[in-house]
């Protein structure tokens, strides 16, 4: 017979109550046991940061966290930040610029860059690069995911310096664009 733990939290405001094993990961918890399915698995060493949620608050990689850990917790996941059906600004900004690729990252992404915006509203480029850096894209689509984090920026009341550092991420992806089309052969590359 395999030994549980009962486990009850709060998810996404709701509250929540599973046994659990004792070496169960709170990724799994959430997916198997919650059917929240938003969260990913990929690297289940804590390097990608795929599976990033929040716990009171502090964002956490779910795969190195047990689930029993969890017990009272207040958690939030990616299913957790639209409301009513629409999504909140950081995720669509992420759609609006495209910054989501083949989307297995993203909802990891998105919480960490949700946790830069509850941290400062309008955080600089050098900060969102911080702030994501926890976190892998296989796609490559950072320059993206940073313009889309100074759109809120800018949108939250910061249109200064932001604009010159939106230009630079822009410029840095059409240089990135063009010298991976002379590396790998021709490619449509705007100028």
């Amino acid at each position: 017979m395999t030994q549980t733990n009962p486990l009850r939290f709060s998810v996404n405001g709701y509250p929540q109550s599973l046994d659990v094993p004792p070496n169960l990961a709170l990724l799994d918890a959430l997916r198997d046991g919650g059917g929240l399915t938003g969260t990913k698995e990929c690297c289940a060493v804590g390097e990608c940061g795929a599976c990033t949620v929040k716990v009171n608050g502090r964002t956490v990689n779910s795969c190195l966290m047990l689930a029993v850990e969890a017990d009272g917790a207040e958690i939030t996941t990616i299913e957790g930040l639209a409301v009513d059906g629409q999504l909140n600004p950081v995720q669509q900004a992420f759609l609006d610029y495209g910054a989501i690729q083949c989307g297995f990252c993203i909802p990891g992404m998105v919480m960490s860059a949700q946790a830069v915006i509850d941290n400062n509203p309008c955080p600089g480029l050098e900060e969102i690069r911080e702030g994501l850096s926890g976190n892998l894209c296989r796609c490559a689509g950072y320059n993206r995911m940073f313009e889309a984090m100074l759109e809120v920026s800018r949108h939250n009341g910061d249109s200064g310096p932001r604009e010159q550092e939106r230009r630079r991420v822009r410029h840095d992806a059409l240089r990135g664009a063009q010298d991976d089309a002379i590396a790998h052969g021709p490619a449509e590359v705007e100028s």
